[in-house]
């Protein structure tokens, strides 16, 4: 299965971050990210992430707010989120229930070897909990930036 823009957002409910939980229900009426990403620290997810904090104040003045998801345990989430500061919730998906709903769980190809894991790709819901926006296969220089973009474009 697969969400593609004007689609609703598929529900969801997720432990993340310093003991909070995730779920669309709780964002119902706020316009959110949330982002798919393979692998807590490692290099290209670091990046990613740093760049969303980096720009949280200004998706905070647009209302918008940023929801990681891997398929990570959730201590080396917490860890992850403790070493870089990252303040927004890092949801675990150990199960990929939420990455199949949404699309993101694929399969991967690397040295001939296939095997299935997460693509990182990122989704912008609105207030009314449609899908505004997806990024797939997402590189991330300057991903953080053309969120914010689209996000400016949002009806608040």
């Amino acid at each position: 299965m697969s969400v593609e823009q004007g689609d609703a957002a598929p529900a969801f409910s997720m432990p993340a971050s310093s003991g909070r939980t995730v779920s669309l229900a709780s964002m119902k009426g706020r316009p959110f990210v949330l982002y798919f990403y393979p692998k807590a620290n490692t290099s290209g997810c670091t990046k990613e992430a740093c760049a969303f904090q980096e720009a949280l104040p200004a998706l905070g003045k647009l209302g918008i707010e940023v929801i990681g998801v891997s398929p990570d345990k959730m201590p080396p989430i917490e860890k992850f989120a403790a070493k870089y500061e990252l303040t927004f919730p890092l949801a675990s998906d150990e199960s990929h229930a939420v990455a199949d709903k949404y699309g993101t769980w694929v399969e991967k190809s690397m040295y001939g070897r296939k095997y299935m894991g997460m693509e990182r790709s990122t989704f912008l819901i609105d207030k009314a909990g449609k899908i505004a926006r997806v990024w797939r296969k997402v590189s991330v220089a300057g991903h953080a930036a053309e969120v914010m973009e689209a996000a400016q474009t949002l009806k608040r």
